[in-house]
Order: C-alpha cells, then structure tokens, then sequence
C-alpha cells in the first residue's frame, strides 16, 4: 500500500504544481512538457530493461554454472553463520544465502552490472521460500533495505565524473563517501533488525563487525598513503580482476565436477530474458511517476522549502545546493547522476557544493528503483515496511554526507 500512495502523490502533487505555475505564473507549457516527460521516461524503462538483457542473461548463466558445480552451496554453508543472523528465516545453507553474498561483495566493489542479476537470482530464490507469493518476506525486506543503503567501498563511477569535470582531486570524496554509506548501512540493518526483532547482539556478528571496521580502516590508512592517481588507478584495476575471477572460478569449478559448463550457462541465461521482461511494467510506473514529479517542479520547491526552513533557523544552508541530488537519489540513479553533474558545472567541481553532491550521492542506492526491479521480478506487491526501512537507511546516509562532508571541505 505505501508503494501505492507514493505513486499518486507523485502524479497529484505535480499535476497541483503545474496548475499553480499554469494560473499564477502563466507557464502555458508545463503540462505539454509534463506529457512529454511521460513519453520519454516510458522509452527510458523500456531501454533500461533491454540494456538488463544481456547482462542478466551473462551472470545468471554464471550463477547457473555456480549452482550445478555446488559452489553456490559451497558458500551458503560457509556464511551461515553471520548471514542465518541477519536472514533467520533462510534455512542453513539454503543457496540464497551464496546469492546475497555475491550481490553484496558486487556492490561494495561499485559494479552495478553485476550486482543487478545476483540480486535479481536472490530475490527469485528468496520468492521460493515465501509463503505469501505477494507479499513480501523478512528476508527479502532485509535484503532490499542492505541493497538500498548502497555500501560501496570504492565508488568508481563518480570518481570518473570528478575527473572529467576537471577536479583537481578526483578521489578527494572517496573517504567521505565511505564514511556515509557505512552509516546508512548500518542504520538500514538496524532499523530491519527492530522490525524483525532480530537480535544483532551475537557474536558472529559483533565479529563481522569487527572484521568490517579493521578493514574500513586498513583500506582509508591504504588510500590516504598513495597518489591520486594510483587510487583510481588501483581501484578500477582491482575491481575488474575480481570480477573476471569470479568468472573464472565459478567456470573452472564447474570443470573440476565435470559438469557441462556450456549448457549449464545458456540454461541460466535463458532466464535473463524472461526476468528483463518481467521488470518492464514496474520500471514504467515508477520512471514515469519521478519524471512528471520532477518536470512539474515540485522537486524544486520541495529543496526552496527545506532551504527557507533551514535558513529560519539560523543554520548555515551552504548545503541545500546538494539537495537536489540527495532527494533524487532516492528516485533515480540517472536522475541523481545528472543533477550531481549539473551542480558540478554549475558550481565547480571542487566547490563544497559540488564535492557534497559527490558526497550524498554516494550515500545510499536508489531505493524506489531498486525495489520496483527486486520486488517486480518476483510479482510482489504488498512491500510491508520495505519502504519505510529504505528510506531511514537513506535519510541517515544524506544526513551523514552532510556531517562528513562540512568535517572534510566546510
């Protein structure tokens, strides 16, 4: 139901936004460029969806391959004393368990083209032990809340955007980003965990907490040790080398059981097609419900707004020029994208508002999107508190780029 009150909100509250610029204002061509916005975000989902086809269609062909050699398996068994914690729902060494974990390591290192399909293959997973076809289950609110709060230890793309607008530190926000997509993680867990009632105080998990901040820790001491260049360079190189060897493994374990590792990937990469498929009509609904939000305006006036209010009380509002950005986060990865790059222009890369949109932007993942996709591809439609939980996740990761932000550049 709250998916469903988001949606009409954003059709009425830009429809009243037009009608207000249309009588007071005279914009005879906001409703022309609203209907325009309809047409081009329709196209835009149907794009994004055929763009999936062939990335879904390569790593569910790698996972499938992954399933018949046992690895998948392999590393349920091997994780199931954290993961049983945090998914108490998901018998041990159930195969969902190797699938999240591939989706979160795929996340954490930036590559989204990857991470799409194991989540989409998780969630699938996930529908099986669901009792309610429908609905959604704790372990898939869990596991959409940890994939919404965005924890990425090396943020490569907007890294790339900084260069190529001209920031004399690129990778200057690589810290700060860190920083607040570990707090909205961490928030996000906690907020499911509540919910659920899930006990994190336990002591695998105080180890892999343990184990997540030594890390956290050794990589910052790492990055603030080389050149900029190197950490970019370091960065993408690593990245890529993982990614090809987990190619690898999954094929050359396929070999070792004598599997046949041919078949078995266009098995799973017939599935890529029928699931690209799937996501199209929850793409459009959602795509369009941002597009006319943000076209009609409303956006805008909701950042004036919280400006004004700010300004109101006295704080220093250096920060609302990265609101647009961090407000769009939620809603769109382009449109986040596009609005982090326009305040980049506008304001300079290396500007503090610039670095903040950087910043917020990095924060958390596109909640709306991301549970269109998940819950779409398995037809579920009552979200129970997924939304809810998402969106603490990530407030808590604009608030703690903002706080980050002002300790780094303010």
């Amino acid at each position: 139901m709250v998916l469903n009150y988001i949606w009409v909100a954003f059709f009425l509250v830009a429809f009243l936004t037009a009608l207000a610029k249309l009588l007071f204002g005279g914009d005879t061509e906001i409703f022309t460029a609203i209907m325009n916005s309809t047409f081009d975000s329709s196209k835009s989902a149907f794009e994004i969806s055929l763009g999936l086809t062939g990335v879904l269609a390569l790593w569910l062909g790698i996972l499938k391959i992954g399933e018949r050699s046992g690895l998948i398996n392999s590393l349920a068994s091997f994780l199931s004393p954290v993961l049983c914690r945090l998914f108490p729902d998901i018998p041990k060494g159930h195969p969902a368990l190797g699938s999240i974990f591939m989706n979160m390591s795929a996340n954490m290192l930036g590559l989204d083209n990857a991470a799409t399909p194991m989540g989409l293959k998780a969630m699938k997973e996930l529908q099986e032990l669901n009792p309610k076809k429908d609905t959604a289950s704790n372990p898939m609110i869990m596991f959409l809340v940890i994939n919404t709060s965005g924890l990425v230890i090396i943020p490569i793309s907007i890294m790339v955007y900084r260069a190529q607008l001209g920031a004399t530190q690129p990778t200057d926000v690589f810290i700060p980003i860190l920083l607040s997509t570990f707090v909205s993680t961490l928030v996000g867990v906690i907020a499911v965990s509540i919910a659920q009632r899930i006990n994190l105080i336990n002591r695998p998990i105080l180890l892999l907490m343990g184990c997540i901040c030594l890390f956290f820790s050794g990589l910052i001491w790492l990055f603030l040790h080389i050149s900029r260049e190197e950490m970019g360079t370091y960065s993408t190189l690593i990245a890529n080398i993982i990614l090809f060897g987990v190619i690898l493994l999954f094929i050359l374990t396929g070999v070792r059981k004598k599997i046949n590792v041919y078949d078995a990937f266009v098995e799973g990469a017939k599935e890529g097609f029928t699931t690209a498929v799937r996501i199209i009509p929850y793409l459009v609904a959602f795509l369009v419900g941002i597009a006319v939000f943000r076209t009609s305006g409303a956006m805008d006036y909701l950042v004036g707004g919280i400006g004004y209010i700010v300004g109101l009380c006295g704080l220093d509002t250096s920060f609302v020029g990265a609101l647009p950005t961090a407000l769009m986060k939620s809603l769109s990865g382009s449109g986040a994208n596009g609005l982090m790059i326009d305040t980049m222009k506008e304001m300079g890369a290396d500007s503090f508002v610039g670095r903040m949109s950087c910043v917020v932007r990095g924060a958390s993942d596109t909640t709306f999107y991301i549970l269109a996709v998940y819950f779409g591809s398995v037809g579920i439609t009552k979200t129970r508190n997924a939304v809810s939980c998402g969106l603490i996740a990530d407030f808590s990761g604009i608030v703690a780029a903002i706080f980050v932000s002002y300790l780094f550049f303010g």
